[in-house]
């Protein structure tokens, strides 16, 4: 589908049954259902108020599992259709089929081990991604009908996750051409503050791209984890206008954030093949 045939671009905050979610109506035009659920509609209290979707940050897990069934009927889905990875920081894209519906659905112990990035080319599967800074990011070839979702912080942007996904996908027919991306809320940059080590590490993986992410701040950095993530899908080929950016950023509130308070939950990227 080409791009001026596409409806509306713009995100959209919106209630959907028990939970607020932030979607893009073109998704549902390129076949893909998809949503990045924002705090609240849950029943988790505390430091977890109220929407928290992690199993691993100390939340009691019966109102998890609550959560959790509530997020999957935004996209009229089940839990048992969920698919999660154990995220690691990584660059890891696993290929999931039907018959990996439920991993880490309902415990930790049987998610996929040691991934960031989830890729499949069948109808069914909720890919699922988990954050609170880092950049949720959805990527679909809607003419191959490959979709992926990948959680990428800083470490994920410069071990380049998302070229990684991209090689995945290609595998199933995809092409960086014809992907379009959206990468959900990230922590901004005016709060998101690194050392000389990460710098360093930004600078050795993007190249001259790193000046456009990168703002000196005493004898730290402001990094913009979003616009690193961002540089290494068009590095990809990715074309620059297929890549959509959310209008919020983590640490407003409508988020979790894990800069901005510890501990805290996780939000979701839930997106499935129509």
């Amino acid at each position: 589908m080409a791009p001026d045939s596409w409806g509306s671009r713009a995100a959209q905050l919106a209630r959907v049954g028990e939970v607020e979610v932030l979607t893009w109506p073109m998704l549902a035009e390129l076949g893909v259902d998809a949503a990045f659920t924002a705090r609240d509609g849950g029943v988790s209290t505390g430091p977890y108020r109220s929407l928290n979707l992690g199993l691993h940050v100390g939340d009691d897990p019966a109102a998890v599992a609550e959560n959790r069934r509530r997020a999957a009927t935004a996209l009229g889905a089940s839990v048992d259709d969920f698919v999660f990875g154990m995220q690691v920081h990584g660059a890891h894209a696993a290929i999931v089929t039907a018959r990996d519906a439920g991993r880490g659905a309902r415990s930790t112990a049987d998610a996929l081990a040691d991934t960031d990035a989830l890729v499949t080319a069948e109808r069914g599967p909720v890919l699922v991604t988990l954050v609170a800074d880092c950049s949720p990011i959805l990527l679909v070839d809607p003419d191959a009908r490959v979709l992926a979702t990948v959680h990428a912080g800083w470490r994920g942007a410069v071990r380049d996750a998302v070229g990684a996904t991209i090689n995945a996908m290609a595998a199933l027919g995809a092409s960086a051409r014809r992907i379009v991306a959206v990468i959900g809320p990230t922590v901004s940059p005016t709060g998101y503050v690194v050392g000389p080590e990460v710098e360093a590490a930004v600078r050795s993986s993007l190249g001259d791209a790193a000046q456009t992410v990168l703002w000196q701040h005493g004898d730290r950095w402001r990094l913009d984890v979003c616009g690193a993530n961002r540089a290494q899908l068009v590095a990809a080929g990715v074309a620059p206008g297929s890549v959509h950016l959310s209008p919020y950023a983590t640490g407003d509130g409508r988020f979790f954030s894990d800069r901005a308070a510890r501990p805290c939950g996780r939000f979701g990227l839930l997106a499935r093949l129509r």
